[in-house]
């Protein structure tokens, strides 16, 4: 088991940043690629950004890519999602996940393929 605590979650005003954290316990964490999703009231979970094992590969969404930084710390055990010039359509809960895959290089971006799951952390935009 995995488990992820994500953290960093809070109100912003559109313009502003945020540093998204998600800390892993439970198993070697350089054997997962990580991922982070939201999901907005209403809608269906989404992907964000997916960083592979050796941190080689980063891979975003249209929603992210220019604006969001994914990166992690295998001595840390933790995955960041540094998120500047936010918008009003980022506000969503925010969610870390755990891909125990082969493959030091892999990225992936479908939630099927995640093993383990945060609890998520709120991110409120405002105008």
């Amino acid at each position: 088991q995995v488990q992820l605590v994500e953290s960093g979650g809070g109100l912003v005003q559109a313009g502003g940043s945020l540093r998204l954290s998600c800390a892993a316990s439970g198993r070697t964490f350089s054997n997962y690629a990580m991922g982070w999703f939201r999901q907005a009231p209403g809608k269906e979970r989404e992907f964000v950004a997916s960083i592979s094992r050796n941190a080689f590969r980063i891979y975003y969404s249209d929603s992210g890519k220019g604006r969001f930084t994914i990166s992690r710390d295998n001595a840390k055990n933790t995955v960041y999602l540094q998120m500047n010039s936010l918008k009003l359509e980022d506000t969503a809960v925010y969610y870390c996940a755990a891909a125990g895959r082969p493959g030091l290089y892999a990225v992936y971006s479908d939630s099927d393929d995640y093993d383990y799951w945060g609890q998520g952390t709120q991110v409120t935009v405002s105008s």
